[in-house]
């Protein structure tokens, strides 16, 4: 398990298949409780997801800006998981356009109840979280 701060090829490659990833941000004295989320890695080594701008996530994130994302793999393949820590930027902009592209990582849009779905997603308010690595930790069998 190693720990430098960027996500190496191997991690990018990993972190480009559509897995879940289990955000927890920092809450002070409260226990984190993660919550399975869609993401993509940035051109920039750091990783991204949208959220609503009145969650829970983001008011704990307004107070302190650290968070984590743990990405594993699915059962029935070799144990392997890929942990990124450090601060989280909140952006106003560019959370509809990462919308439609994660929807399309994660789910077949041919499907009329998925692109409904997404249509309806698209018409909610939307902020982009973007994690900026610190600590990446990483294991694979």
């Amino acid at each position: 398990m190693s720990t430098p701060d960027t996500l190496t090829a191997d991690d990018l490659e990993f972190l480009g298949r559509p897995l879940y990833g289990f955000l927890s941000a920092a809450a002070g004295p409260v226990p984190p409780q993660p919550r399975p989320v869609w993401f993509e890695t940035t051109d920039a080594g750091a990783l991204q997801l949208f959220t609503g701008p009145d969650t829970v996530k983001v008011r704990h994130l307004h107070r302190d800006p650290r968070a984590s994302l743990v990405v594993t793999a699915p059962v029935g393949e070799p144990e392997r998981w890929v942990s990124v820590t450090g601060t989280v930027a909140i952006e106003p902009e560019g959370a509809h356009a990462l919308c439609e592209r994660l929807a399309a990582r994660y789910w077949d849009l041919t499907d009329p109840s998925r692109a409904a779905a997404l249509a309806a997603m698209l018409s909610e308010d939307w902020v982009r979280l973007v994690i900026h690595p610190q600590t990446v930790r990483r294991y694979a069998m």
